[in-house]
């Protein structure tokens, strides 16, 4: 086992042991930053050990969302059934060996459904191409957890592989703003109460990180993580869906036992077809998706292909997606729509739109 791998596992060792009071949170918060240190180093030292096959996944549509799940889950068989794509798929391990790209067409929207090799246990170590599969999460929109109804056990797994790979999946960037400087120590403040974290344990891992001169201010009730989180800053925060598959291999009373116990967001059956429809407006609205219509000057509204939007969503990043010139010679704009009080109202850049608005740009 590797050096730093080794280290790590006795430290994560170590926390487990150790139960969290006040007199033992600055000994964990330290456990876990010099954790945070040691797995920083291994990810550098993996970097240098030359060229490694990987996956290279180019973006394209509106948005990209990632199924990721133990092998033989489903997910090639979902991904046939929410796209166009011909992944193949079989009853045994690892079916899938390089991602698989598909496209789903929902309510005019172009979304990228990547179906990647198996997660196992480990795999935020490398384990399975574990890494690789990991690393192309990191540039998805959306992340749909997918797991067999009959292994409910599997989630918590895949989700700590998610978390050690540098993902926060469903969560806010804490508001934290760090300004080194050149001296003077550490000066802390707090527009807000903290019940996660003292001025001790804030300094002492700070100092850890090798963070010994700055300005921290904080605005939100953070943890000893998000604090190690925010001095890293290379974490990336993405939303995600729990959706179970096979739900029609169990009984209905073990579907609504799991489903609570895992807080499900949707149980499907990829196989049969099952919710299918469901999972497409589920990752719709996930998405945070709007459609804009566009309306030339003294023309109808193209109410056939609309503009997909992210919420939240104004004038101005309708001008910046139509073309490059619009906002320097941007006049007024006209709404008809859920955003507008009367068909036709004025507005500046900065108004707020809402889904199937129809928006005329006027220009100088």
């Amino acid at each position: 086992m590797p050096e730093y791998t080794e280290k790590i596992k006795e430290l994560e060792e170590e926390l487990k042991k150790t139960k969290y009071n006040k007199r033992t949170q600055l000994h964990i918060g330290l456990v876990k930053a010099k954790i945070a240190k040691l797995k920083e180093k291994e990810v550098n030292r993996g970097k240098g050990g030359g060229a490694k096959e990987g996956y290279a996944v180019r973006k394209s549509g509106d948005a990209t969302v990632i199924l990721v799940g133990y092998p033989s889950v489903g997910k090639s068989t979902l991904l046939n059934a929410l796209t166009n794509a011909e992944s193949e798929t079989g009853a045994y391990d690892f079916t899938t060996l390089t991602v698989v790209p598909g496209l789903l067409l929902h309510k005019h929207a172009q979304i990228q459904i990547l179906d990647v090799p198996g997660i196992v246990s480990g795999a935020a170590s490398g384990r399975g191409r574990g890494k690789e599969v990991l690393a192309v999460m990191r540039n998805s929109d959306l992340v749909l957890i997918v797991v067999d109804v009959n292994h409910p056990e599997h989630l918590e797994i895949l989700k700590k592989e998610i978390y050690d790979t540098g993902l926060r999946l469903n969560a806010r960037i804490p508001d934290v703003k760090i300004v080194k400087t050149a001296r003077g120590g550490l000066s802390i403040g707090s527009t807000v109460r903290l019940t996660n974290i003292d001025r001790k344990t804030i300094e002492a891992i700070s100092r850890e990180m090798g963070l010994n001169n700055a300005n921290i201010i904080i605005r939100s009730d953070i943890n000893a993580d998000e604090l190690i989180d925010v001095i890293e800053g290379n974490k990336k925060y993405v939303p995600s869906l729990v959706i179970l598959n096979k739900m029609d291999t169990v009984e209905p009373a073990r579907l609504r036992q799991v489903e609570q116990q895992l807080k499900a967001n949707l149980s499907i059956s990829a196989e049969k077809r099952v919710n299918i429809d469901k999972l497409k407006d589920l990752i719709f609205e996930s998405l945070k998706f709007i459609r804009i219509f566009c309306k030339e000057v003294g023309k109808k509204a193209d109410m056939e292909v609309p503009l997909i939007m992210t919420t939240p969503c104004n004038v101005e990043d309708v001008c910046n997606k139509l073309h490059r010139d619009f906002l320097n010679k941007f006049k007024f704009a006209k709404v008809w729509g859920k955003s507008a009080k009367f068909p036709g109202q004025t507005f500046s850049l900065k108004h707020k739109l809402a889904d199937e608005d129809i928006v005329e740009i006027h220009l100088r």
